[in-house]
């Protein structure tokens, strides 16, 4: 089947509002993607990413959607073809990111990370699958979707640090692979993982300079690499079911906790 004729590809990216989300989606929309922006806390922030996106010169528009619950997740996808026309992907990026350990781990805090972090992405994954098989079994010559989900160099490198959040996104990467399987040929899987990129509220600027250059190359990734990485996963057509660690190689050394407790 031939290449869809479309100019323009339609992108889902979810926690597009801040963080490497909006830098993805700008880094998309500068590449001639439209853009939808997800967001579920940040509606400033997502208003700001659709104004810079639309800058750029593509159509871009805010999608509310707390993906902790299935109804939500499972009603995204078909919100934004109405409002957008087709998606060709879709770019995970919205995470939980809360502090647990094996002392204090609870079941609530696990369920909630993996809703979020695993079952809506897959719930995406799936949502993207059934359009694309829509837009084929209508005629349309479209080509494979694609999505993409935000890991961390961390599942290569563990430590006992976030449990719930590090567990949850194992079993992403897992279900990576199962959905790529799963999901060929109307659908590719990919994962991206960045090392420590940006910094937080239990960091300093000059502890988060310092452990940014723990790394083989000196230096971890910045916003910029992540998004160029996405970008690049989704437009090879030859690339599905591996991750992508893109982390200065941060990944091959030991840490013995997480670079926000060190």
């Amino acid at each position: 089947m031939a290449v869809s004729e479309r100019s323009t590809r339609c992108a889902l990216v979810t926690g597009a509002g801040r963080r490497l989300g909006r830098e993805t989606a700008l880094a998309l929309a500068k590449a001639g993607w439209d853009v939808a922006v997800h967001f579920n806390r940040s509606v400033d922030g997502a208003h700001a990413t659709v104004a810079e996106c639309q800058a750029l010169g593509v159509r871009s528009a805010a999608f509310a959607a707390d993906l902790a619950d299935e109804a939500a997740a499972n009603a995204l996808l078909p919100t934004i073809t109405q409002a957008l026309g087709p998606v060709d992907a879709v770019v995970n990026s919205a995470s939980l990111f809360e502090h647990d350990s094996a002392e204090s781990f609870s079941y609530a805090l696990m369920e909630k990370h993996w809703r979020s972090n695993t079952a809506a992405p897959i719930a995406l994954a799936r949502a993207l699958h059934q359009h694309i098989r829509q837009r084929r079994d209508s005629g349309e010559a479209v080509a494979e979707g694609v999505v993409v989900n935000l890991l961390d160099q961390k599942l290569w490198n563990q430590n006992p640090d976030f449990m719930s959040y590090t567990l949850s996104k194992a079993a992403l990467e897992a279900a990576g692979t199962m959905l790529a399987l799963a999901l060929a040929p109307l659908v590719r899987v990919v994962g991206v993982a960045p090392g420590l990129t940006l910094t937080s509220h239990m960091l300093s600027d000059e502890r988060f300079a310092q452990l940014h250059q723990l790394s083989p190359l000196g230096r971890s990734s910045s916003p910029g690499d992540v998004a160029a990485t996405v970008r690049f996963a989704l437009e090879n057509r030859s690339i599905t079911g591996t991750t992508l660690l893109v982390d200065g190689g941060q990944h091959l050394q030991r840490f013995e906790r997480d670079f926000s407790l060190m």
